[in-house]
């Protein structure tokens, strides 16, 4: 390691700490934080399986829906299983590639995701605002365009931020990382030498991607309204404004938690450095958890497939002992 101004280093590796402060309940914190993880994990598999399995639901909202549960776990991946190896093993080391990489698939899938909400409401607007010609807009080619298009502008927004890092910072105070992952901000606070440049382009990504997104999904919805408020009767309204519910929950689900820990990380000085890192984590582990339970009980579609097939599974293990019944 090649020491520079007797304060500043060149580090290949850093030390992720975990939750600070509270490094003594490690072992207990990761009952919760690994059974989280483990929800997300079989409730996005179990959403994919659903929507592969059931030729009915091959329709835009569930294409979006599978990318948005790929999207959730990837997101939870790339943070949960370091997180319960540092909270278990106490495995804290990770290299500086590693690091970047782990940057880059947090913020890159998050961004990516925004996207997804964002063609999912223009999904919606199209389904009640142009009902006949739904079909023939959001065709599967223009759907996976979509997907791709969101995939695209995410690693195009995100892929400067680690080459920035890797360009520009290459001396940092200290290798201890007070975080859980390699998140952008908690890296660059640690580098020697200007960090403006860094700074004002994670600033403006975080506006592009937050603001516009959210922005534009309002405007998306005030014309559903408008169109559904048009509807003759109550029941057609209520009917039309229940397509939308699962849309609107998940949407939520999203950009509150990205919120609140963002202007806590910002403004919220006084707040403790766990609570800090506690949010963070949370932000991503709670819309991976939400999202199969939101689209699986609003969903009468998927509700119904899935006690299907668990039904079906119940019948096939009742079926060994009533054979055994009879042969005897």
């Amino acid at each position: 390691m090649f020491i520079a101004n007797n304060a500043c280093s060149v580090p290949s590796s850093f030390r992720l700490t975990g939750i600070p402060g509270l490094e003594s309940l490690h072992m207990w914190l990761s009952i919760p934080f690994g059974s989280m993880y483990l929800v997300a994990l079989v409730g996005n598999v179990t959403i994919l399986a659903v929507v592969k399995m059931e030729h009915s639901l091959h329709q835009p909202m569930y294409f979006f829906l599978c990318m948005l549960a790929v999207i959730d776990l990837v997101l939870s991946t790339s943070t949960m299983p370091k997180l319960l190896a540092i909270f278990w093993f106490g495995a804290q080391s990770i290299s500086l590639d590693a690091c970047l990489a782990q940057m880059f698939f947090i913020h890159c899938f998050a961004t990516v995701e925004s996207g997804i909400f964002l063609v999912m409401a223009f999904d919606r607007y199209v389904a009640i605002c142009d009902p006949l010609h739904h079909t023939s807009v959001l065709t599967h080619a223009v759907v996976g365009h979509l997907g791709l298009a969101a995939l695209l502008r995410g690693v195009l927004y995100i892929g400067p931020l680690p080459l920035l890092i890797r360009l520009r910072l290459p001396l940092y105070r200290t290798q201890v990382i007070a975080h859980s992952y390699c998140e952008h901000m908690a890296v660059v606070t640690l580098a020697c030498g200007d960090t403006k440049v860094n700074n004002l382009y994670g600033m403006g990504i975080g506006f592009l991607v937050l603001i516009l997104d959210s922005l534009a999904i309002t405007a998306s919805y005030v014309m559903i309204f408008r169109a559904v408020l048009g509807l003759t009767t109550q029941d057609a309204r209520l009917k039309t404004l229940g397509t939308c519910a699962s849309h609107i929950c998940a949407i939520l689900v999203f950009y509150i938690p990205i919120a609140v820990s963002s202007l806590t990380h910002r403004f919220g000085h006084q707040v403790p450095p766990h609570i800090h890192i506690l949010l963070a984590n949370f932000y991503l582990l709670i819309p991976p958890i939400l999202n199969p339970v939101v689209y699986a009980v609003r969903t009468k579609q998927i509700r119904e497939k899935l006690l299907h097939i668990l039904k079906a599974g119940a019948h096939r293990g009742d079926c060994p002992t009533s054979m055994q019944h009879i042969n005897i």
